[in-house]
């Protein structure tokens, strides 16, 4: 299992940070560079616990699903999503709010196991890790951005 620890202070209050890290379409325009769409399941809006939805996104050259469920949510300091169907063997990433003296912390940490033996774990050290940490960092620049300048 690979484990991805990513934390980014965000300078807006924790209600704001925490939908707009859950909003699906504010996701989209950040992983904008994959082509990531929202296709089935909560495809605008805000997600809640319980919820799905199915992403399409352009990664290595390809067009590959992935489908999430948020399985457990905390408003506004904890939510997890959870691959139900997708490329990886397991996938899991929790967000983690907790409100500083002057700030919001966010903590990502993603956790994921790769299929195809040791072929799958070659290709998780040499490019998918690396890959999956730029990603959610690009990702966190954009969100941070919103929730510091947005109205």
């Amino acid at each position: 299992m690979t484990t991805i620890k990513i934390t980014t202070n965000y300078y807006a209050p924790i209600e704001k940070v925490f939908n707009i890290n859950r909003n699906i379409d504010i996701h989209q325009q950040s992983a904008s560079k994959t082509k990531e769409i929202a296709i089935a399941g909560i495809t605008s809006g805000l997600i809640n616990k319980n919820e799905t939805v199915t992403w399409k996104g352009k990664h290595f050259g390809l067009y590959l699903t992935h489908q999430s469920l948020i399985s457990e949510m905390i408003f506004p300091t904890y939510f997890v999503d959870e691959q139900l169907k997708g490329n990886f063997k397991s996938f899991k990433h929790q967000h983690f709010f907790e409100q500083k003296e002057n700030y919001v912390e966010v903590t990502d940490v993603l956790e994921y196991e790769t299929p195809f033996g040791i072929f799958g774990k070659l290709f998780d050290r040499l490019v998918l890790k690396n890959h999956l940490r730029k990603f959610i960092i690009h990702r966190n620049a954009i969100l941070k951005n919103l929730a510091e300048n947005q109205q």
